[in-house]
């Protein structure tokens, strides 16, 4: 059959894939669009395996809430380079996830991968449909959820230019409250919500290093254990939400902001684009010394 060049700006159109890759796909199937398709998806797969390795410690933090804006999701997806972050092929897989998700409930990304969502394909199938087309590893790292079960549960969300996304869940207050305390946490980054959260063995590994600190001193005990326990407290002020100095009020802790609006942090989440993965340092400086040394 004669692979005509409508024929491959059709297959191109359903597929995003390039036009000689469509090409070579109706050659091999004898011009049978369908099979094309189903081609074209295998040998996506089989590329997407082998950018499977490659770090991607770039991408977005994508936020989706319910209508009642009582659930919120935040889904993490990661590529390899900042262009391809803002390439439009790639913000929209990454709506598709964070919907899904929504959709679904579903907090585990591979159960959520697994789900079905464009005629009868995953979204990780989609996924390494993307892989083929744009040359890039993608992964869907992390998926979390906060939700507001009371009447008067508040949620408020904050995404930082796609790189730092907070949700944030109040009892009492109002959203905009909820969106300041979103704002605070996406820049100030607490670890705990108050200082009942903080585990025992952080408290006394910190404890341990300042009474280490302070030996050197050459104070009297008592002098010591006093000034352990005010280090530790100022430890406390900085990991904790509700001990921070409120960004947009210095003049304010967080604690006492909330206190002022009648209002509570039940939970929050916060996600940071290629938080913990370690990425590759170049040094182009060394590469081509390496090169001029080989050559």
């Amino acid at each position: 059959m004669a692979i005509t060049a409508s024929l491959v700006k059709e297959l191109r159109e359903r597929t995003g894939v390039g036009m000689m890759e469509c090409k070579k796909a109706l050659v091999e199937t004898n011009g049978d669009i369908d099979a094309a398709i189903e081609l074209l998806r295998k040998t996506g797969a089989a590329k997407a395996d082998k950018k499977s390795g490659r770090v991607a410690a770039e991408g977005v933090i994508q936020i989706a809430g319910s209508d009642n804006n009582k659930k919120v999701v935040l889904v993490e997806i990661n590529c390899e380079t900042d262009f391809v972050a803002k390439d439009e092929n790639f913000l929209n897989f990454c709506e598709q996830v964070v919907d899904t998700a929504l959709k679904t409930g579903l907090e585990d990304v591979e159960a959520l991968l697994g789900t079905k969502v464009v005629d009868d394909a995953t979204l990780d199938q989609l996924r390494k449909e993307l892989i083929a087309k744009i040359g890039e590893n993608i992964q869907v790292r992390r998926v979390t959820q906060a939700q507001a079960k009371d009447d008067d549960g508040v949620i408020g969300t904050y995404n930082h230019g796609g790189r730092i996304g907070v949700a944030v869940v109040l009892k009492g207050g109002d959203e905009a409250l909820a969106k300041d305390i979103a704002m605070h946490i996406a820049a100030v980054k607490p670890e705990y919500i108050s200082a009942d959260d903080v585990p025992a063995e952080v408290l006394d590994k910190e404890r341990e290093i300042l009474t280490a600190q302070a030996a050197d001193s050459g104070k009297p005990t008592e002098i010591i254990a006093k000034m352990v326990e005010g280090r530790l407290r100022k430890f406390l002020e900085e990991i904790t939400l509700l001990g921070q100095k409120f960004v947009k009020n210095p003049d304010l802790t967080v604690e006492k902001l909330l206190k002022e609006k009648g209002a509570q942090v039940v939970d929050y989440k916060r996600l940071e684009v290629g938080e913990g993965i370690e990425k590759k340092e170049d040094n182009f400086v060394e590469e081509v010394m390496a090169q001029a040394r080989g050559n």
